[in-house]
């Protein structure tokens, strides 16, 4: 039987599971370093394999869409942080303190990859733009985010290090392994093509072991006692005013702007959403270890209703495109049946 649409999928599902067992079973003491490093690694190896996965000549094929990409990284590294600052005074009452350092540090995140791209997809966007606009947004949040974290994350939250340490570790951490992933593409890019489940494998486990340890250092410090029931829900409602603003934005700015409906789609999904994968093992490098639970519980929340209202208007959208296209056709049809 199908899943229901509007349902968690399967990885946010072992998100939740891997929270709660965390609460009751965290790691600690000597095994808690230990498993840092082995989080280490995997986020290593992680960016080392979307760099040998990356295609660059996907990228160059929607490059030439200038506009399209420059309104894209606008709404996702100007228009977030925006928002963000903004809607603080109105929006931070409903959370605690840590919380909103965390929804400001999801403001500062790449859009992201494969989401962006099958959503584009699914409402019969522009995918080979959608590519290259979500591809550019995760390179350059390497360099943009933790910039973006130094000017307007609260220090509480920041690991106290200077912007230029925390960038360095950035670059060593996940540039290094993707560029290294890059150059190997021409040896390792094929056998990365036809094994994605392996990619796919180590995407959802390096995520799911930095929120196991993330989680775990957070509920050692005390986190479910600092964090109120009631701030949980003033984090729903905080992640879907931001959500449905961006793609408000979005949609208002691209069609004034006069972009095509198939670019129109593609700014949407590509500059509305943010990236679980790119955020968690960013978070894990910029933030201090006791507080890293706290800033990646607004973006795994925000994670997973961007996928269910985003699933819900590109498979809207595309039925629509589709039923227009059956009575072009249909209509085209009878015109050339009354020509006879």
């Amino acid at each position: 039987m199908a899943r229901p649409k509007l349902l968690p999928d399967n990885f946010t599902l072992c998100l939740i599971g891997t929270v709660i067992f965390a609460s009751l079973l965290p790691v600690h003491g000597q095994a808690a370093k230990a498993f840092n490093w082995v989080t280490d690694i995997a986020v290593g190896l992680l960016f080392f394999l979307h760099g040998a996965k990356l295609s660059r000549e996907a990228i160059i094929a929607g490059a030439t869409h200038w506009r399209l990409h420059i309104v894209v990284l606008l709404s996702t590294f100007a228009l977030f942080p925006i928002l963000g600052l903004v809607l603080k005074p109105l929006l931070s009452p409903l959370v605690t303190p840590a919380l909103y350092a965390g929804i400001l540090f999801l403001c500062t995140l790449p859009s992201t990859v494969q989401s962006s791209i099958a959503f584009t997809s699914i409402a019969k966007g522009n995918v080979p733009a959608a590519v290259c606009s979500a591809s550019a947004s995760s390179l350059l949040g390497i360099f943009i985010t933790p910039a973006l974290v130094s000017l307007i994350v609260t220090s509480q939250a920041a690991s106290g290090g200077s912007p230029w340490h925390t960038v360095w570790n950035i670059v060593l951490q996940l540039l290094v392994p993707f560029v290294a992933g890059q150059l190997l593409r021409p040896m390792i890019g094929g056998w990365i093509e036809r094994n994605r489940a392996v990619l796919k494998l180590v995407d959802q486990g390096s995520i799911l072991l930095v929120v196991y340890a993330a989680f775990s250092e957070a509920v050692n410090e005390g986190l479910w006692h600092q964090i109120p029931l009631a701030a949980l829900g003033g984090l729903l409602v905080v992640c879907a005013v931001l959500l449905a603003l961006a793609l408000l934005v979005t949609m208002i700015v691209s069609k004034r702007l006069g972009f095509s409906r198939a670019d129109q789609i593609t700014i949407i999904f590509c500059g509305s959403k943010k990236s679980l994968a790119s955020g968690v093992p960013m978070a894990k490098v910029i933030f201090a270890t006791h507080a890293v639970g706290a800033v990646v519980l607004p973006l795994m929340l925000f994670h997973q209703i961007q996928l269910m209202v985003c699933a819900a208007l590109a498979q809207r959208w595309g039925a629509r495109d589709t039923s227009a296209e059956k009575r072009a056709a249909k209509k085209g049809a009878t015109a050339a049946v009354a020509r006879r």
